[in-house]
């Protein structure tokens, strides 16, 4: 009999793999290539952090309970917490007035409740978003943040969120995360789950480049 390919792959890879499309996917709003190609404005980075507020506050706002869940807590490092950098970031960007001053997008309202979800219902489904949206910034972030100071003038507020001064090798410290996400014990159809609700997190960011381009368009 042939072994199940998720005996065979390592689940982290498997989701590597099985999600590659989302990235395609995401290439088709071009908000965030017009922000590092030099087409986006200074306004645009400023509404993008605006909502990466929104979702990280979300994700960040329920790990205190999340600790509890020993299938959850190992990826819960506070070396990947984000939310203090958006807050400088934001105070940098926009002054100290600057919670009065932002508001979520519709899309951003439902990727957030989404995140709330399954982190009340669905553990696993809540580490398929924490590790859509973590790695993700490990993987671009350094590079989004060295365009960003270039084209803005930047050094370090106005992008803290994309420096992860706590991790001193993104390559190890992703590495670590995906061994633990191949030693997390789910059964092939919870592996499944987690794999569609990785690409419902990447569609989120795809609708959230669309509402944005909208958003400036409309203003």
């Amino acid at each position: 009999m042939t072994a199940p390919e998720t005996d065979v792959i390592p689940f982290s890879r498997l989701v590597r793999e099985r999600t590659a499309r989302g990235h395609s996917s995401s290439e088709s709003a071009t908000f965030m290539s017009d922000l590092m190609t030099g087409v986006g404005s200074r306004e645009d980075y400023v509404a993008l952090v605006e909502q990466h507020y929104f979702i990280y506050e979300a994700l960040e706002s329920v790990q205190p309970a999340m600790r509890a869940n020993p299938a959850v807590a190992p990826f819960l490092s506070p070396a990947l917490t984000r939310l203090p950098a958006l807050e400088s970031d934001l105070a940098f960007l926009l002054g100290d007035d600057w919670r009065a001053r932002i508001a979520p997008l519709d899309i951003t309202r439902r990727y957030a409740a989404r995140i709330l979800e399954v982190a009340a219902t669905w553990p696993a489904g809540y580490i398929a978003h924490h590790y859509t949206r973590y790695l993700g910034d490990l993987s671009g972030g350094q590079y989004i943040a060295k365009v960003m100071a270039r084209r803005f003038g930047f050094e370090t507020n106005g992008i803290g969120f994309y420096l992860f001064d706590r991790i001193a090798d993104p390559g190890a410290f992703k590495s670590t995360y995906r061994a633990q996400l191949d030693a997390v014990g789910w059964s092939e159809e919870e592996r499944e789950r987690v794999i569609d609700e990785v690409m419902v997190a990447y569609d989120f960011n795809t609708e959230l480049f669309f509402g944005l381009a909208e958003a400036r368009d409309a203003a």
